[in-house]
């Protein structure tokens, strides 16, 4: 199966936003966090307009240093992604619903479990976004004083990812017979106990759901770091990064693909996924002055804050017209993202104070602020010169921003054959290419009797 011509598309759905003035927009919903009409309005439009899935972060807790900053943002007021997703399935047809999990403050069981059941509830619709807790504030929420440190986060997700996957093959594809006239409803010899003892996890199984419709739901990660990449390349399906400028997400892209191969894996299944902000204007300065004034909104106590969380630094002891130095100690939060942003930095020649506009304005995503053609360019030559697989679209408000992109820059990308016109596939595996993983078990019997 080779790359075809058409990008595929995804969009986060941010409660008001990705911009953190967003609330304070006229146009957005302050409420729309807790409001599943809301959710069940910007996925309808995002599936009329072909998107593969609408894509949920998630943290289980509130990021936010100060009550300053707490005060000010409208992220600590959302549903669980799991909760809302399953209410969306019944809202929704085709569109993919990627959900955010940690495997750090989760059990294997109870996510193979509710990731079942929701692949179960939308008819083979459901991807888990994986993720290793990146926030100090989680650890004290589940009786822990520190995050575990980063590389053994991923050490324990890996082993949690074998876990839940084992959990959904314990059962073959066609044990449930369900025979009301012999009263056999599970043919037992079709069930496989998991009996896992390792490091981190001993678990026995079953699963007490059948497997899943896709085999497996899609399996998300954003893997920059060096323990984030090897693991993308041995797990993920879909691979969510930032890359804020073309020659980096090429880089980036052609090293996850060749470490994919290195473990047996084909290229077209590990799909490359940047997130982009668009800013979508009728000319180049409407755009600008839509940012402007999103920035507007946002209170500087916000902008230093959420640069504090991502570059890994206490910014109030620094000058902040000194320049940004090229390396910081290595933050335990997201190690990736401190690279971006500090990459960033140098290739601008930015002092702190810029690069904490910079950071509220994208935190480390590429941002397109232009007119329909000017957006449209620029993704098509990312996408044509093998920087992405496609890309997840972060609306900057919500729903104006989702549909100033379905209006004015989807028909653009239609128009040069780079963005499909309807659904194909029965589920989302399908839509995104991806193929329908083999029953470990079964594999292991089939290869047995060769």
């Amino acid at each position: 199966m080779s790359r075809n011509h058409e990008m595929k598309l995804g969009v986060m759905l941010f409660t008001t936003g990705y911009h953190e003035g967003a609330w304070r927009d006229p146009s957005v919903p302050a409420n729309g966090g807790v409001d599943v009409n809301y959710y069940t309005h910007l996925a309808t439009l995002a599936e009329d307009a072909a998107f593969h899935f609408v894509f949920l972060p998630d943290s289980p807790s509130v990021l936010e240093r100060y009550d300053a900053h707490v005060a000010r943002i409208s992220r600590n007021d959302g549903f669980e992604p799991i909760t809302l997703l399953s209410a969306l399935s019944s809202r929704t047809q085709e569109i993919g619903l990627v959900g955010t999990a940690t495997t750090t403050y989760h059990q294997p069981y109870h996510l193979a479990r509710m990731f079942a059941s929701l692949d179960h509830l939308s008819r083979g619709r459901a991807a888990w976004n994986i993720v290793t807790s990146a926030s100090k504030f989680e650890a004290p929420n589940f009786g822990e004083d520190e995050l575990p440190d980063h590389d053994r986060r991923y050490v324990r997700a890996r082993e949690f990812v074998d876990v839940v996957k084992g959990l959904w093959d314990t059962w073959e594809d066609d044990a449930f017979v369900r025979d009301k006239q012999s009263g056999i409803f599970a043919d037992v010899g079709k069930l496989h106990l998991l009996n896992h003892q390792g490091d981190y996890f001993a678990v026995r199984g079953p699963l007490n759901i059948a497997r899943p419709p896709q085999g497996y739901p899609v399996l998300v990660q954003a893997g920059a770091s060096d323990a984030g990449m090897v693991f993308a390349a041995e797990l993920a399906e879909v691979v969510f990064v930032a890359a804020p400028f073309l020659e980096q997400g090429k880089r980036y892209r052609a090293t996850l693909k060749e470490k994919a191969r290195a473990v047996g894996r084909e290229d077209d299944q590990v799909l490359v996924m940047p997130g982009i902000i668009p800013i979508v204007g009728k000319t180049k300065q409407e755009a600008s002055e839509k940012l402007q004034r999103l920035q507007s909104y946002t209170h500087i106590d916000v902008q230093i804050g959420l640069a504090e969380r991502l570059v890994g630094v206490d910014l109030h002891s620094i000058n902040l017209d000194s320049f940004v130095p090229e390396t910081l100690p290595q933050t335990n939060l997201v190690q990736s993202r401190q690279r971006v942003l500090l990459d960033l930095a140098a290739r601008q020649k930015s002092t702190w104070r810029q690069l904490i506009h910079l950071v509220s304005e994208t935190k480390g995503h590429l941002m397109i602020v232009g007119t329909p053609d000017e957006i449209a360019d620029e993704m098509v030559d990312n996408f044509d010169q093998g920087a992405a697989d496609g890309f997840n679209v972060m609306p900057a408000t919500l729903p104006g921003g989702l549909k100033d992109f379905i209006e004015l820059v989807i028909p653009e990308l239609r128009r040069r054959g780079k963005f499909r016109s309807r659904y194909s596939g029965q589920n989302l595996r399908e839509n995104l290419g991806l193929k329908r993983p083999v029953n470990r078990f079964t594999a292991a019997s089939v290869r047995s009797h060769s």
